[in-house]
Parts: C-alpha cells; structure tokens; sequence
C-alpha cells in the first residue's frame, strides 16, 4: 500500500472543477472570437449550442434564450461569425466553453470596427463640429438631390415636394449610390453641384438597405466632400436608425428622405394653415347649414306625425272598441251586421283620409324638398328624399297590416258572437220552454195542468204539464 503524504491538499473532481471555472471567469472573463459555426442546435429551451471552430482548434459554445433573442438573425453551420463571450466551465464533464453574449456576421464586425475608427479620426479633426455647420435656408426655390435616379429616395423626395411645396424645383445629380465605385460617383456629384452653384441646398442620400449596402456614405472621401461644400447638405442616408459618416459631417441630418423634404420645404405651413383655417370656416358654414336644414327636417316630420293615419287609427280602435261593448250587449245577428257595415264605413274612411293625407303630405313633402335643395348639399336631400320614400312605404305597409289586423278580430269577435247564441245552441240539441213568455228555469215555476210552450231549433211544441219531479240536490 502507498501512504499519501499529509502534506498534500487532495482535492475533489468537482472541486478541481469549480476552482478551474472559478479562474477561468475572473481571470480572463469577457472575450471577442471570430470563427466558423458547426454542430448548431437549437433547444426546444430556445438556447443556442454550438462548436465555434477555426483551421487548428475548436471551442464549445453556448447561447442561451435572454442573449440570442437580440441576435437579429440565426446563424448555421458554416457561418463566420463573431461573438462576445465569457470563458467558462461546464462543471459536470470539466468541458471549457464559452457564453456568449453577442454574436454578429464576421464581415460586419470588420466593418463596424472600421466605421469606429473613421469616425474617431474625423470627430478628433473637428470634421463634425457645429462651428463648421451651414444654416439651412428657411426658403428654398431649388433644391439639388445626389442620389440614384431610379431608387426610392429620389422617389420619396418628389412626392413629399409634390404635397406640401410643389413650387421648389427639383435638379437631380445622378450617382451610384451602392458598390465600390458609389463613393467616388457621390463625390463628383457634390463637387458638380458646387461648380454649378444652382441650386439652394443639396440632399445627399439613399433608401434604406444593410450596413454593406449603405457603406459608401462612410467613406472617408464622401464625409470631406460634404464638409468642403460651399452649398449647404442636408444628409438623409437609410432608415431612422441608421447613422452614417455623413450624418456627422452634414450641416443637417434627416432619418430618411422624406423626412429631409420635409424639412427643406417648411415654408409650405404658412399656406398650409391658411388651407386648414379656411377648411375649418368652410366646415363650421357647412355644419350650421345642416343644423337649420335638420332643423326644418324636424319641424316637417312632426307636422307629418301629428296628422299621420296612424293617430287616426288609434281613435278607430277605440271607436271599435266601444262598438265591441255594444255589440256584446245586443242581438247577435243585429250586431254582427251593424258591426260588418261600420267596419265597412270606417275601412273606406280611413282609406279616404289616408290617400288625402298621403297626398296632402307628398305635397308638402315637394315643397319642402324644393326649399331644402336651395340650402343643403344637394347629396343630403337625395337622402331625405330616399328616406322620406322609405317612410311612405313604411306607412302603407303599417296601414295594411291594421286594417287587416281589425278584420280578422271582427271576424273572431263574429264567431265567439256566433258560438254563445241562443241560436246555435238551440240548433245543437237544445229546447227553451216558455210559460207566459217567461223563460222556465226552476220546476216550481210549474204547476200540473198548465199549458208550456217549448222552442227547438226548427220550431215550437205546446204540452200540458200532468207533474213535475226535482232534482236530488
């Protein structure tokens, strides 16, 4: 057996392990690597694991969901990427690793490191300092634009002018605006500008796209074209969040070309507010005038309710209403036939005096159609008209439904008047026996002897009363 020197610290693995994770992190702690992707996994956690690899060596990588969510893209074996990560240990196997925190397409970390460094240099040089910047003009008859003739800005640019000032003339110095040569080609279009001295303020700028795309607008050479142009420039580069070289040395920055029209043709407010002043005037005479026309609208339609059939029908039920309590207190037949011949009367009355109504009313309704067409839009009386139409129809398809309704609680009323007659009861089966023409109702109305007349349906019977029996009560 061997002894172990007492002197010796014997450490465990996992230990061993969190001392090396330990160092590790505090000793070198957060690091930028450039290298290629392979082994990519995406978790169903949202963590990125990976292999970051070069020609000679490889480190595991991992990514988790906090972190690769800000990536804006998601990279694939055989990417080159650039990440910003902290050194660490993954304790249970002892595998060194890295977590990033940032990971970017190789070409555009160079680049963006290169943007750094330019605009360092020229800041340091006082290429962006406000003491260098030209006012803008407040007015502005001619404007020069160096951009692509057949890209959106220029496109952008001219539709803005052509909505708020479509009086500023508009000369346009065709450059490249994309590729290795856009630079140089932007360069000769502000020193081309310069020469001919025509116009009053240059914007000098692209649409939106990549940092590649937009890198043009970083050169060194376009940044001190800008600064030494005698006309003032107005940089209107990308979308809002783009920032470029030439935002920092132009006289004045826009996010985008629009917006940069938009700021070289503020003058056009004055005539715009005039605009809107008289729009409000124009709207507030309009409104007043459908205020009076609703108003006389009103007027008309309650002159057209207080005469409507439909209050006249209202007093016809209560006209029938007191006919049905007569009626229940008189002969049926002589009812029924007094009832038929009022309804007939009243149906061809009420008829009468809704035609006259309808067309007292359709002549006022002319007359108030010609005096409103001299003081509302002639749109909002087609639409009275058509609602008054509506409202006609509406009216004829009520006073039909009335009329029908009261016919058919006649012809009920009728029927019950019909089913409680002494008559039809009768022609069921029944008799009446009469004794001085006082109805018999009781066998004590009786005596034996007597001569009784007894009614049935098809006539009468005369018999002599020999005795009378009670009902056992």
């Amino acid at each position: 057996m061997f002894a172990t020197p007492s002197q010796v610290s014997i450490l465990t693995v996992s230990k061993l392990n969190r001392f090396a994770k330990r160092v590790l992190e505090s000793e070198i702690g957060l690091v930028w690597v450039s290298g290629e992707i392979s082994n990519f996994v995406a978790a169903s956690s949202g963590h990125w694991y990976f292999t970051l690899k070069d020609s000679q060596a490889q480190v595991k990588t991992a990514m988790f969901k906090g972190a690769n969510q800000r990536a804006g893209f998601r990279p694939k074996a055989g990417d080159k990427v650039v990440v910003r990560a902290n050194i660490s240990l993954y304790e249970p196997r002892g595998d060194y690793q890295l977590i990033a925190q940032h990971i970017e397409p190789e070409g555009v970390g160079q680049l963006k490191q290169a943007y750094e460094m330019l605009k360092a240099s020229l800041q340091e040089q006082g290429l962006f300092d406000q003491s260098h910047k030209q006012a803008i003009p407040a007015q502005v008859t001619r404007l020069g634009v160096v951009t692509s003739p057949t890209g959106a800005a220029v496109h952008d640019i001219l539709h803005v002018l052509a909505r708020r000032n479509p009086a500023i003339e508009v000369i346009i110095y065709p450059s490249l605006v994309q590729g290795e040569q856009a630079a140089a080609s932007i360069v000769k279009q502000i020193e081309m500008a310069n020469q001919r001295n025509e116009v009053d303020v240059l914007i000098v700028g692209r649409g939106g796209g990549s940092l590649e795309d937009l890198w043009p607008f970083n050169e060194e050479a376009v940044a001190r074209a800008i600064f030494a142009s005698r006309l003032p420039i107005v940089s209107a580069v990308g979308h809002e969040v783009d920032v470029t070289i030439a935002d920092f040395v132009a006289d004045a920055r826009a996010p985008t070309p629009s917006a940069a029209a938009e700021t070289i043709s503020q003058d056009s407010q004055v005539l715009l507010r005039n605009i809107m002043q008289s729009r409000q005037r124009l709207q507030q005479s309009f409104k007043q005038q459908l205020r009076h026309n609703a108003q006389r609208l009103d007027i008309v339609q309650a002159n057209f309710n207080a005469a409507s059939p439909l209050r006249q029908m209202a007093q016809h039920r209560q006209v029938l209403s007191s006919l049905q309590t007569r009626l229940a207190n008189s002969h049926p037949k002589t009812a029924i036939a007094q009832q038929q011949s009022i309804c007939k009367q009243l149906q061809e009355r009420l008829q009468r005096a809704t035609h006259n109504q309808m067309n007292a009313l359709t002549g006022h309704l002319k007359q108030n159609t010609q005096a409103l067409s001299a003081l509302s839009p002639s749109k909002d009386i087609q639409q009275h008209q058509k609602n008054t139409e509506q409202l006609k129809q509406r009216l004829r398809s009520c006073q039909h439904d009335r009329i029908k309704e009261r016919q058919g609680r006649l012809a009920a009323l009728s029927g019950v008047l019909n089913s409680v007659s002494p008559l039809a009861t009768l022609s069921r089966g029944y008799s009446i026996s009469y004794q001085d023409k006082q109805i018999i109702r009781s066998v004590k109305q009786v005596k034996t002897q007597q001569t009784l007349i007894t009614k049935i349906a098809d006539g009468e019977i005369v018999s002599t009363v020999e005795s009378t029996k009670r009902s056992a009560q």
